[in-house]
């Protein structure tokens, strides 16, 4: 079993603006934001049911695959049929489909396949409600144009909307079935603060949740940034607000998101600022320039490295060959070829050894030496041995504990650089409301931020 998370994904701005990602599955991926019940995912051999955080089997291994409950109900599969049960164990929509997703705001999707070849790219989509009523009408495309088969990453309700596609075209529809945004668009994305971007003969614009145009379909690349969308013409890259209202011309040749409140921008080779009305705040002058982070930026000119602040103004020199945006208060700088950190006062508080680093994330930073990677504190303390292949940076998603990896096997590091979850893992998802999905000699399981294992292989 393999489970795909697909999200949304921030793209570069002279990158293609539109993207569609897949990989093998059979099922319907998707990531609860709310988990509903205490029951975790089990496997025996190759069986699944579920079972308490204590490894007490609730819901006996009889299925071929199961998700974890989402809005009290589980979806679990059976040679090769998919249906789902309750918290005891009941099958309350028989296994009948295909292929499903879980319940996200009472509707489920379920997929059959094409009775004609058999093949699930070309069959059906609809949804059903926990009665197991098909409420709205599996007649949606479960692939569309040149892209990955919809059983790869799914389109659940999410604000009363779902993205669908039929006859290759895509649009939106509520929970009645009705269509909110038309069937003509040759691509739309998910909402993000009420708009979704579409294209349609090569031009791409925005629709909101009532499916209105709101931005024309008129620009060739764009990009929703926050409160700021960019947008690229003909004669360059420039800024528009959510409502279509130019704030800038489309003259820039790189265009940033805002950052501490200001937006990197260039024109002839030279950087410099703008602010969240499109004001060119500080000058266009600078050969090279980093995102503001923490009240400053770092900029280059005439060789040299210098921090400004936000009105533009040259607080102190710096005498390094790079320096990356501040966090945690310390910001990477390199210098022949070494890497350190310095603080915003220019000071070196942790020297040039390493060959790389990464900035600073939740106090801790990961840094490499002799080729291997390794974490260090802001006081420059190695909380680790240098001996990992990979190493994740801790954020606000990891639950307190990075990934680390050695010898193509993966486990779980916390905060003081423990290895709290053994390297054994061939591949591990990140965790969620303390469990993670991963892969153990070829098969997947789940563990808990213990390390407890709930599969027997």
């Amino acid at each position: 079993m393999e489970k795909i998370f697909i999200r949304m994904l921030g793209l570069t701005i002279l990158g293609l603006a539109l993207l569609g990602i897949g990989a093998a599955s059979t099922c319907i991926a998707q990531e609860p934001s709310t988990f509903t019940t205490n029951l975790i995912p089990y496997r025996k051999g190759d069986q699944w049911g579920f079972s308490d955080s204590n490894k007490k089997l609730m819901i006996p291994t009889r299925y071929d695959y199961v998700e974890r409950f989402s809005e009290g109900l589980a979806l679990v599969s059976l040679n090769g049929q998919f249906g789902f049960i309750d918290q005891a164990g009941k099958e309350v929509i028989p296994l009948r489909y295909d292929s499903a997703g879980s319940f996200s705001e009472g509707l489920a999707e379920v997929l059959r396949v094409n009775p004609m070849n058999g093949s699930l790219e070309s069959g059906k989509a609809g949804y059903i409600d926990k009665n197991g009523k098909e409420v709205i009408q599996l007649k949606y495309d479960t692939s569309g144009a040149g892209l990955h088969p919809r059983s790869y990453y799914g389109h659940p309700f999410s604000n009363g909307l779902a993205l669908n596609l039929l006859n290759g075209k895509y649009g939106y529809i509520d929970r009645s079935g009705k269509a909110v945004a038309p069937f003509k668009y040759d691509y739309l994305t998910r909402f993000s603060d009420g708009l979704a971007m579409a294209r349609l003969d090569s031009k791409i614009g925005f629709i909101n949740e009532q499916g209105q145009e709101v931005i024309p379909l008129k620009y060739d690349r764009i990009e929703s940034v926050d409160s700021l969308i960019i947008v690229l013409e003909e004669t360059g890259l420039g800024y528009i607000d959510s409502n279509g209202k130019a704030l800038t011309p489309s003259k820039y040749e790189t265009a940033n998101a805002l950052s501490d409140g200001l937006a990197r921008v260039s024109l002839n080779g030279k950087y410099g600022f703008i602010d969240q009305s499109g004001k060119e705040i500080i000058p266009l002058k600078y050969d090279l320039a980093g995102p503001f982070t923490e009240g400053v930026a770092g900029v280059k000119l005439n060789d040299k490295w210098v921090l400004i602040d936000r009105s533009g103004k040259e607080i102190i020199p710096l005498k390094y060959g790079s320096i990356d945006p501040f966090h945690d208060g310390l910001a990477v700088v390199q210098q022949n070829g070494k890497y350190g950190f310095i603080d915003k006062r220019g000071n070196l508080v942790i020297p040039f050894k390493y060959e790389f680093a990464v900035s600073f994330s939740h106090g801790l930073a990961v840094v490499t030496r002799n080729g291997k990677r390794g974490y260090i504190d802001k006081a420059g303390k190695e909380l680790t041995p240098f001996k990992y292949d990979y190493a994740f940076s801790f954020s606000e998603y990891s639950e307190g504990l990075a990934q680390v990896k050695l010898n193509e096997k993966v486990g779980y590091i916390d905060r003081s650089g423990k290895e709290v979850i053994p390297l054994k893992y061939d591949s591990v998802q990140r965790f969620i409301e303390g469990y993670a999905l991963v892969n153990f000699n070829g098969k997947d399981g789940y563990i808990g931020r213990d390390g407890t294992e709930y599969f027997e292989n």
